[in-house]
């Protein structure tokens, strides 16, 4: 898609096949530059399985928007992770571009399930891995 006025359309997209993207997470791309030509928006799925965490990670250059659609999850952000948010069903959660994030399901049972936005529009371009940061969260001083 170049852009040009003709070539604006809508589109109507299923959920892609799910994968694993590098921070660890489950994916079902909808919207993005692969799927419809998307110039500065990204919307997926992403499920966190029961008892699983992502790995430590930011996204330098955009901003995260999440839906929490079912089950709960928590998430460390912060410079060090020192920070802590739990995010239910129903509850929106913002992610700015350049802070360091790992979230994670606390549940033994039952998976997270959330409706993310970015303002990039790739599907896992921008994704900086924070492997430095894996191990910090205080996991036993978590309430959800």
């Amino acid at each position: 898609m170049n852009g040009s006025r003709q070539d604006l359309t809508c589109h109507l997209v299923q959920p892609g096949a799910e994968f694993v993207g590098k921070q660890g997470l489950h994916y079902a791309v909808g919207i993005s530059a692969e799927t419809v030509g998307a110039r500065h928006i990204h919307m997926q799925l992403a499920t966190i399985p029961p008892g699983a965490r992502a790995k430590a990670h930011m996204h330098a250059e955009h901003e995260t928007a999440i839906y929490g659609m079912s089950g709960v999850s928590g998430c460390w952000y912060g410079e060090r992770l020192e920070h802590h948010a739990v995010v239910r069903a129903g509850d929106f959660f913002y992610i700015p571009a350049g802070v360091p994030h790992l979230p994670y399901n606390p549940s033994p049972d039952v998976p997270c399930v959330a409706l993310i936005s970015r303002t990039d529009p790739n599907e896992q371009e921008s994704v900086t891995l924070r492997p430095d940061l894996d191990e910090l969260p205080d996991w036993a001083s978590v309430q959800t």
